[in-house]
C-alpha cells in the first residue's frame, strides 16, 4: 500500500525515516551536485540516521543521482577553469572531500587532457615566479631546473613540462 504523505502513520518508523531522509537528499541534489561523502556528512547533520542514510545513499547511487566520478568530473572541471593549481593538490583536494582515490585519478585523467594540462600549467608557473623573490633572476639555469623539479613533484607531465619551456624560449 502506497501512501502520499510523508506523515502517514501506517508507513514503519524505518521506512518513513528513510522516506524523509530521501526528500532532503533530492533537494540537496536538486541544488548541486553531490558526492557520497558530502551527501551523508549533510544528512548526518540534519539529523538523519546512519541506517537510513547509508539506505538512501545506495538507492540514489543506483538510480544514478549521485555519483563520485561524475562529482569529481564536474568539480575538476570548474577548478581548472578557475584556478592555478597543480594535479597532485587538485587529487588530495578531491579525496579530501571523500571522492575515492582511483574515481579521483580516473577523474583526473578524463579531465585533465593535454590542452586543459598545459593551461593549468602555465597558470600555476605564473603564480609560482609571481612568489619568488623579487632580487631572484628567474631565467638563471638553476631557477629553471628549480621550477622544473617544482611542476615535476605537482604531478605535471614530463610533456607538458617540457611543451612550456620550449615555449618560454621563443
Amino acid at each position: 500500500m502506497e501512501s502520499d504523505s510523508i506523515d502517514d502513520p501506517a508507513l514503519d518508523p524505518f521506512a518513513l525515516a528513510c522516506l524523509r531522509a530521501e526528500k532532503t537528499a533530492l533537494h540537496l541534489i536538486a541544488r548541486a551536485e553531490q558526492n557520497i561523502f558530502g551527501l551523508s556528512r549533510k544528512l548526518a547533520k540534519r539529523g538523519h540516521d546512519s541506517d537510513c542514510i547509508h539506505t538512501v545513499i545506495a538507492r540514489l547511487g543506483e538510480a544514478g543521482l549521485v555519483d563520485d566520478r561524475r562529482y569529481a568530473r564536474l568539480w575538476l572541471g570548474s577548478r581548472i577553469n578557475r584556478q592555478a593549481s597543480s594535479p597532485r593538490r587538485l587529487f588530495a583536494a578531491l579525496c579530501s572531500r571523500g571522492i575515492d582515490h582511483d574515481d579521483a585519478e580516473a577523474a583526473l585523467k578524463e579531465t585533465l587532457d593535454d590542452e586543459a594540462e598545459q593551461q593549468l600549467l602555465e597558470r600555476y608557473a605564473q603564480k609560482l615566479q609571481f612568489r619568488q623573490k623579487s632580487g631572484e633572476d628567474d631565467s638563471s639555469a638553476a631557477a629553471r631546473r628549480a621550477l622544473r623539479y617544482t611542476l615535476k613533484s605537482e604531478g605535471f607531465s614530463s610533456v607538458a613540462i617540457q611543451c612550456f619551456f620550449d615555449n618560454q624560449e621563443l
